[in-house]
């Protein structure tokens, strides 16, 4: 494949509009389903992933005191030896972004500056070398392009979704800096990350969307101050994994941190972040719509939230961004949760066992006049190139010409 190929259209034999439910190597679970109905356990959205072309990988080693180009390996294992800090310490870090296939047949990203800004902030604080920006958006740009044929078609419901990773891959038993490091672009096709919205059908069909449930995480606190919580590291979410699939059996999709010190404000859920919609009565406010999210010192920095928050500017809405008591979420009319991967998520409920709190979200958020429906339109509609970027947050993706002599 070289630069008159680019780029392939979407790989034949793929059922793009029911990727989620033929698993070829393996399966993803992220979010909740938000648009199927069971009576008990909600049922998890089900990523299923396919085979692609490679991905691409740069090295850092003492000799070199800097990030090797970018190359593309076509064997999805890597080969590291058991005593790697990123195994025995946790010296590793992600990403997570997202590339569309628009109308025109372009390829895009969205807004992946912000990620390269983040994933510098991770390697930064787990004594990893931050990987520059102009490497870590050549490899990202790179890894698309090789696998531009795996890039879903428009309207399918899916997304390429790209996964930046690094960390220490020197073998050491003691506790001290490691010295070589690996740098990896994965790429897998998904479904269900864009699923699209449900609306009003009328007459005796009418469609609704009532959100998931949530229930606040207790016995566990995600992250300390002056902790790691801000950056994307796997410490952060390994120990959830089990808290999150017990309240999914228990028939809630999300699950909500609160701040360890006082444990009365909102830092998070577990998978993404927080969003809170106030609407004014309209005595004297003309029923001012304002965007409520945190600004927690303990939590990732958002891109997701970042963009519905300029979205809500510039559609004449207030924004705040401070810190949110436990107490004020009764007083929302419409809570999301905000992330890379589901984009954004309205939640129904939200339950604090200790005080016997369930508090309840009547919207019906497919209603197109809902707070919801309308950040989820404009959000989505940047992305996949359906409306103008008047923000300048879309980045075709090219053929990296580095990539001639690899092929």
């Amino acid at each position: 494949m070289g630069a008159t190929e680019y780029p392939r259209p979407p790989v034949a034999g793929l059922d793009w509009n029911n990727l989620g439910f033929e698993p070829v190597e393996g399966t993803l679970y992220l979010q909740p389903n938000l648009f199927s109905h069971s009576p008990q356990i909600p049922p998890i959205l089900t990523l299923s992933f396919h085979a692609v072309n490679g991905h691409i990988e740069s090295r850092f080693t003492p000799s070199t005191n800097t990030w090797s180009p970018p190359t593309f390996v076509a064997d999805p294992h890597i080969r590291i030896h058991g005593l790697t800090p990123a195994l025995n310490y946790g010296q590793q870090i992600f990403e997570g972004l997202k590339a569309f296939r628009t109308r025109s047949g372009r390829i895009t990203l969205f807004r992946p500056d912000q990620n390269a800004a983040r994933f510098a902030r991770s390697a930064r604080a787990v004594s990893i070398p931050p990987v520059p920006s102009h490497i870590f958006l050549e490899a990202v740009h790179a890894a698309v392009a090789m696998n531009s044929e795996f890039v879903p078609p428009l309207g399918s419901g899916a997304a390429l979704y790209i996964r930046p990773l690094a960390f220490a891959s020197s073998a050491t038993v003691g506790l001290k800096l490691a010295g070589e490091f690996l740098f990896c672009v994965y790429v897998l096709p998904v479904a269900g990350l864009h699923r699209p919205l449900p609306v009003h059908e009328g007459g005796d069909k009418e469609t609704s969307v009532s959100g998931v449930k949530a229930l606040v995480v207790e016995d566990f606190d995600r992250a300390a101050p002056l902790g790691t919580g801000d950056v994307k590291v796997g410490g952060n979410y390994g120990p959830v994994l089990g808290r999150i699939d017990a309240a999914r059996q228990e028939g809630y999709g999300l699950t909500l941190h609160l701040d360890s010190l006082s444990h009365s404000v909102v830092d998070e859920f577990s998978t993404s972040g927080f969003v809170g919609v106030r609407r004014g009565t309209g005595d004297g406010d003309g029923g001012q719509v304002t965007l409520v999210v945190s600004d927690s010192q303990q939590i990732v920095a958002s891109v997701t939230i970042d963009s519905v928050c300029e979205i809500a500017r510039g559609l004449g809405w207030a924004v705040e961004k401070r810190p949110i008591a436990f107490t004020e979420v009764s007083e929302f009319v419409e809570v999301y949760a905000a992330g890379t991967a589901a984009m954004l998520v309205p939640v129904q409920s939200v339950e604090r066992r200790s005080t016997g709190e369930v508090i309840h979200y009547s919207t019906d958020y497919a209603d197109p006049t809902s707070v919801f429906a309308q950040l989820y339109k404009a959000l989505s509609g940047v992305q996949q190139g359906l409306v103008p970027d008047q923000w300048g947050w879309t980045q075709e993706v090219l053929w990296p010409k580095q990539l001639d002599s690899q092929d």
